[in-house]
């Protein structure tokens, strides 16, 4: 049957028309009055030379960007495939897909990648920032493990997402790492920042840690490994563990250092801990070994040692590696265990420290345990010189200090005698103290602990030093004096003292009121409370006290109230 085309072309622009007419006809009939003509507009047109205010530089986008209607997936190309068949379109997109613009990972703004890798991978924010103190992810980190992640496969893989996150994972994966102080080590290290030069920059801190365990009872002539017991599943057994003999030496490591990462800004040294562990060799051995200075690394602003009694025994050593880093400002250490060679062998650093070091962080003693009695090594101490005073003349140049040991009364009055009002640096002094060393030989033999008075005196002497020697110091913005005790039954009980930001909480009495007034009229307590808490008899007839505090922050220790603690109470 023959096909006439004329006729359907008919019957279609009838019903086109009947379509466009029935479309008016519902228009009206939903409409109840029929528009008239469009209102002016409320707001007068623009001038053609208007300029828009430009946003202020605070504002995360300073540029407003136009949001996109379609998403495109990364895996398809448009050069090989259909666009169409990757496209998402949004049910507010236009009619006409094909033009409207796609949208890509990489067109989202930079601050976007960035907050999506820092839920990955944490904060880059250092660990002594003032911006930290707000992150608690941040804050609860310290320089051991601040930014520093396992090269997991989870992690790397994300490189591959797009060429804008394989910069932003390498930074972040090469940011913190840490290195094996031996030879063959560090020509593996070498080796691969050859081939990847593009990561050498990324390094900003660099941890190398040193081996402790040398051959012990070889098995025969040339054996270098110890058979030792081991507990498996299926029992005991006896593995063979194999020791490092080429141990590298602190020049080695500072030229490894100097001439990989040339934008490195931290630097962790480990010397180990063991007992009589071996000491870091600094040059090869040699005729004039101890005449060769290391290797400079200028980049070097902050210096952390771990075990620093295996790499700075005397003032020598730390003159040789102060020499090696001319641009440090900031200097941590800690030693592994306490020692009367550890206090005698940093009084004499403490002398020749360069005025370069703004920063300064001691830990001599890092066991928060109290005392019965003052230790045999620490009288040693005291029978050579005054700890205090050594490390208040330092002090006096330096900007920051945070220190961990033992410390009495004596370091601030020095302190303040040794300052400038006018030229003092010294911003913030942060203090924990594991026990106060005391001239009178009767107090030397007593402890610590919130249940001895000769301690608590002690300490309120301290407190009152401290506040006396802001008189002179007058740039300090943080003053905390702490002692902290682990087995203290009632940890809140233990005294602290702060300053900060115009307030004052811890420890009080009468004396301490009236200094604080005189010295700083300005700063005030927090809150002032008589007692701490509830005190009464159990049923065996001794005296218990029921703290109102178990839990939280206190703001306010009365320092009377521990003369109740002294007579044997006991604490629930």
């Amino acid at each position: 049957m023959p096909i006439d085309r004329n006729g359907d072309s008919d019957e279609n622009e009838d019903e086109g028309t009947a379509t466009v007419e029935l479309a008016a006809i519902m228009t009206t009939v939903s409409t109840p009055v029929t528009p008239g003509p469009s209102s002016p507009p409320l707001d007068p047109p623009k001038p053609v030379d208007f300029v828009p205010p430009t946003r202020p530089s605070s504002t995360p986008f300073p540029n407003a960007q136009q949001g996109q209607t379609d998403i495109r997936c990364l895996t398809c190309q448009p050069d090989d495939l259909d666009p169409d068949s990757c496209m998402l379109a949004s049910p507010v997109s236009a009619p006409n897909a094909d033009q409207s613009p796609a949208m890509t990972l990489n067109k989202l703004p930079a601050e976007i990648h960035e907050c999506i890798l820092d839920h990955l991978f944490g904060y880059r924010v250092s660990t002594s920032s003032p911006s930290s103190l707000s992150i608690p992810s941040v804050n609860a980190r310290s320089w051991s493990t601040a930014l520093r992640h396992s090269r997991r496969k989870e992690l790397a893989n994300l490189a591959l997402v797009s060429p804008l996150w394989r910069d932003m994972i390498q930074q972040r994966l090469y940011r913190h790492i840490k290195l094996k102080a031996t030879v063959r080590s560090g020509n593996d290290v070498m080796t691969f920042f050859v081939h990847h030069p593009h990561l050498r920059t990324y390094v900003k801190h660099i941890e190398i840690w040193f081996p402790v365990f040398q051959p012990k009872y070889p098995t025969g002539l040339g054996d270098t490994s110890l058979a030792l017991p081991t507990v498996s599943p299926e029992g005991i057994a006896s593995a063979t563990y194999a020791l490092p003999t080429d141990n590298a030496t602190l020049e080695e490591v500072f030229y490894l250092v100097s001439m990989t990462f040339p934008e490195v800004r931290i630097m962790t040294l480990e010397g180990g801990e063991r007992k009589k562990a071996p000491r870091v060799r600094f040059n090869v051995p040699g005729p004039l070994w101890a005449n060769r200075d290391l290797p400079l690394v200028p980049s070097i602003r902050t210096l952390i040692v771990k075990g620093q009694w295996n790499i700075i025994r005397q003032a020598k050593d730390w003159e040789v590696i102060s020499r090696a880093l001319p641009n440090l400002e900031e200097w941590h250490g800690t030693y592994a265990k306490p020692k009367s060679k550890s206090y005698l062998s940093m009084a004499n650093t403490l002398e020749t420290l360069d005025p370069k070091i703004t920063k300064l962080n001691l830990c001599l003693e890092c066991d928060y345990r109290r005392e019965m009695t003052c230790p045999p090594y620490y009288l040693k101490v005291c029978k050579q010189l005054h700890w205090c005073e050594k490390m208040a003349k330092a002090a006096s140049n330096l900007e920051h200090l945070s220190y961990t040991g033992r410390v009495c009364h004596g370091f601030f009055d020095v302190l303040a005698k040794f300052s400038n009002p006018r030229t003092t640096r010294l911003k913030t002094i942060d203090l924990t103290v594991k026990n106060c060393c005391r001239k009178n030989a009767q107090w030397n033999e007593s402890g610590s602990g919130i249940t001895d008075m000769h301690f608590i005196n002690a300490f309120e002497q301290l407190v009152l030093s401290g506040i006396r020697a802001l008189e002179r110091l007058k740039s300090v913005e943080l003053l905390r004096i702490r002692y902290v005790d682990l087995d203290s039954p009632v940890p809140p009980l233990n005294p602290y003292f702060m300053i900060r930001d115009g307030w004052c909480s811890g420890v009080w009495s009468d004396e301490i009121v009236a200094e604080i007034n005189r010295v700083r009229p300005d700063i005030h307590f927090e809150e002032m409370v008589e007692s701490f808490g509830e005190v009464g008899y159990n049923k065996e007839g001794r005296l218990v006290i029921s703290p109102d505090f178990p839990k939280s922050r206190v703001l306010s220790l009365k320092l009377a109230n521990y003369a109740m603690l002294s007579g044997g109470i006991t604490i629930l």
